[in-house]
């Protein structure tokens, strides 16, 4: 009978420590408020940078802030694609808790209650085929980071990915 006992801890001791390390990286991964909800990275309709009549402002990424509390303010953040095209976030634009907005390419007015920011530039940042999202903080420190390929991560092919609900 205390064999068993000292077996099955042993057992369940050891199982728990398989999942210290998934865990911890798990929660590492979630530290910032701040993520990356989802990324229309193929703009509906034909591509074209063409500013005056182009589709640009099709394609955004949408930034959230998963605080339940803290309201953030984007003013330094980074977002990168995986060729190191990059947008700073330079003007003040506060997340209240939940809240989110849309970084659109494309030229338009930034507007904090319409939930908008334009990069004012208008190339295509994210790659139709793949990609990586890099979001930074002002700090340098990562906030998140997402590799898609249209393959494997657009199951419906409507060139949006979801990402953190």
């Amino acid at each position: 009978m205390r064999i068993r006992s000292v077996l099955a801890a042993a057992v369940t001791a050891s199982a728990l420590a398989a999942l210290i390390p998934a865990v911890s990286a798990q929660a590492a991964e979630y530290s910032s408020a701040v993520k990356v909800r989802g990324v229309q990275y193929d703009a509906p309709g034909r591509d074209s940078n063409s500013c005056s009549t182009g589709n640009t402002d099709e394609e955004y990424l949408t930034v959230k802030n998963y605080s339940s509390s803290a309201t953030v303010n984007l003013k330094g953040y980074v977002v990168k694609d995986a060729a190191g095209n990059r947008f700073t976030f330079t003007a003040s634009h506060y997340l209240q808790p939940g809240d989110f907005i849309k970084l659109r390419g494309g030229h338009g007015t930034d507007s904090d209650a319409g939930n908008v920011v334009y990069r004012n530039n208008c190339n295509f940042l994210w790659n139709n085929d793949k990609d990586t999202i890099y979001l930074y903080k002002p700090s340098g420190g990562r906030a998140d980071v997402h590799s898609y390929t249209k393959r494997d991560h657009d199951r419906d092919g409507n060139g949006y990915i979801g990402y953190h609900g």
